[in-house]
């Protein structure tokens, strides 16, 4: 499911505000951002600093050598289970060990952020996991599809520096995670965002044209009695901002056309918050389930 803009101008019948902004949320430079972006906030367990023996052999450092990449840096607990965290899986989330390595051989010690990243992450991937949810090969070449336009995972990793099983490991799971939250969230958004109507050429804004009038009719839905040419209810959500205007089958002006386009706007809008909340409340409840205790990392 793609993600679009939250907010828009509100409409007005008589004198439609600016049209708002006809793209969607920008694609994310890779999908691990987007992974991140569905985690709201920090998480909502207990973030602890220091304080477990599995690390303390780290205490103070802000570098690794290649033979410390595999030590525990982190432990995280869900359900009553804990889980340890190495650096390696912590930089592998956005770049190769190979490409990660400083001049000298060394690694960054990975942020503190970074590794409850990780670690939220793992838990609602756990969760998804619990629900029985997965993601088959032929759906992963339809989120890479979506998500970049191609499913060469090859060319995809050579984008972003990493290699083509840590590719397709991060868009499977970033694809697990969108149908979690599919399969949490109760809110429907239409397929697409309403795109906006065409602008007219200058001078002609006033002219009445059977686009417009298709374009309308498209958005009012079961609002219109396309038979009569004629308005089939009042009810709806267009015919308040909608009625001031003359409409028919084939004649409509651009004004009219950047209204119901507004109203159009503001119900996805208004959707996609909606849906955000019940995202942000479901993965903040799965998270108060968990617990974080990290070594001594950068902040």
């Amino acid at each position: 499911m793609s993600d679009n803009e939250k907010n828009a101008p509100t409409a007005d019948a008589a004198a439609p505000a600016a049209a708002p902004a006809k793209t969607g949320l920008a694609t994310p430079a890779w999908v691990a951002i987007a992974v991140a972006a569905l985690v709201v906030g920090v998480l909502a367990g207990h973030f602890l600093l220091g304080g477990f023996s599995a690390t303390t052999s780290l205490a103070g450092k802000t570098t690794l050598s290649t033979d410390q990449l595999d030590s525990t840096i982190a432990t995280y607990t869900y359900n009553g289970t804990a889980h340890p965290v190495t650096a390696r899986e912590v930089i592998e989330q956005t770049v190769t060990v190979a490409n990660g390595a400083n001049e000298d051989g060394t690694y960054n010690v990975p942020a503190a952020s970074d590794v409850v990243s990780y670690a939220q992450q793992q838990v609602l991937l756990a969760d998804a996991a619990a629900r029985g949810l997965s993601v088959s090969d032929d759906e992963l070449d339809s989120f890479a599809n979506d998500m970049f336009g191609s499913s060469d995972y090859a060319e995809i990793a050579s984008q972003y520096g990493i290699d083509e099983e840590t590719a397709k490991a991060t868009l499977r799971d970033s694809a697990l995670l969108n149908k979690l939250r599919d399969a949490v969230v109760t809110t429907t958004l239409p397929e697409s965002a309403p795109t906006a109507p065409t602008e007219p050429e200058e001078g002609q804004e006033d002219v009445a044209t059977a686009d417009y009038a298709s374009y309308i009719i498209g958005l009012l839905g079961d609002e219109w009695d396309s038979e009569n040419g004629t308005w089939a209810r009042s009810d709806g959500d267009y015919y308040g901002t909608l009625s001031s205007y003359e409409i028919t089958n084939d004649s409509a002006t651009y004004a009219a056309a950047q209204a119901a386009y507004q109203v159009a706007y503001n119900k996805y809008s208004e959707a996609y918050t909606q849906m955000s909340q019940e995202w942000s409340d479901y993965t903040r409840s799965t998270l108060s389930n968990a617990s974080i205790q990290v070594g001594s990392l950068t902040a």
